[in-house]
């Protein structure tokens, strides 16, 4: 069969697929729902049998006898996993929010922030991040391994110092990356730097999000008889557009925005394809003054972010304010 040439029809499969996979997802987090809400229902249920009518735990062990015995298809219906439904009920049974916010992840994302974590406020933290971050649970091991609810409650920095006419478009970037997985010593150089994210890209890309994909370092763009290199060039899945990342070691300098300005038109122009959107910058600095930021970049006709990063931790603080400025949408319910 030919294929045939209709005029805009790239541009149409394109949405069609975007369509599609957005469809496919919500469908996955309508099952996800009702599952959690299942084992929810269950584990309030034995609950409250052992408390008003004084069952033992035994009737745990019969309960899911009888139900793998009445629905041999489910594997669901394990001790342990009634177990599991019963402290996912008593973890938050006094918590609406909680309980909620359980609702939009796996299975198995809230068994392992129940078992491994107790405090109230890292269990919403995670649970949020999980969320926002569409986090695997291998992903989500990893982030409480490396304890990066007090690496991310340590960050001084948790505001936007964006136009607001730039915001949406980068919403994705934060203001400010944990990145003690490099290993750097206090005293480096940004090539010495740029090798540890080289040797860490794994680590990278669950502190920068899973959307990140790796182009190169020291990414040559050749204009006439001249090459420029930027530190690191990056593709950014969800917006479709190439992201160039200039590290610095100092503190921010206004200079940096017209070197960006010029690698993004160059990259828009030699190396963007025809159908990805306007690259977006993104310059890492070691510390940066907001009024300085908002200033240099206020006039600048390109997208860029700036942001901080942080190679060492300090002490925490400021818990409840950066809960709550975790922002990420759940159909029509906020937090």
């Amino acid at each position: 069969m030919n294929k045939l040439t209709f005029k805009g029809y790239k541009k149409f499969f394109k949405d069609m697929k975007k369509e599609i996979q957005k469809r496919r997802y919500k469908t996955l987090q309508t099952v996800n729902r009702e599952l959690i809400g299942l084992y929810w229902e269950i584990g309030k249920r034995i609950v409250e049998k052992q408390e008003n009518s004084g069952w033992g735990d035994a009737i745990v062990e019969n309960l899911a006898r009888d139900l793998s015995i009445a629905f041999p298809d489910t594997k669901g219906f394990s001790e342990r996993n009634l177990w599991n439904m019963k402290n996912l009920y008593l973890s938050y049974k006094t918590n609406s929010k909680l309980q909620t916010l359980s609702a939009e992840i796996s299975w198995s994302n809230n068994i392992l922030i129940i078992e491994q974590l107790e405090n109230i406020q890292e269990r919403e933290f995670y649970l949020k991040m999980s969320i926002r971050e569409r986090w695997s649970f291998r992903e989500l091991r990893k982030q409480i391994d490396t304890d990066l609810f007090s690496r991310y409650m340590n960050v001084k920095y948790s505001y936007k110092t964006l136009p607001s006419k730039v915001k949406d478009k980068l919403e994705p970037f934060k203001d400010h990356y944990i990145l003690d997985f490099l290993g750097l010593n206090k005293v480096y150089s940004e090539e010495e730097m740029r090798k540890a994210v080289l040797t860490n890209l794994r680590e990278f890309f669950l502190e920068f999000g899973k959307n990140f994909a790796f182009i190169g370092e020291e990414y040559p763009i050749r204009i006439g008889d001249e090459i420029y290199r930027v530190d690191l060039l990056f593709y950014h899945r969800e917006l479709h557009c190439l992201v160039p990342i200039e590290l610095k070691i100092g503190k921010f300098k206004p200079e940096y925005i017209g070197k960006m300005q010029f690698y993004l038109a160059a990259i828009d122009k030699y190396i963007k394809l025809h159908d990805e959107s306007p690259s977006i910058g993104l310059i890492l600095c070691k510390s940066k003054n907001d009024e300085t930021v908002k200033l240099a970049i206020s006039q600048a006709a390109r997208k860029m972010g700036i942001a901080t990063y942080q190679t060492m931790l300090p002490e925490t603080k400021l818990i409840e304010q950066k809960l709550h400025n975790i922002k990420f949408q759940i159909d029509d319910l906020k937090y």
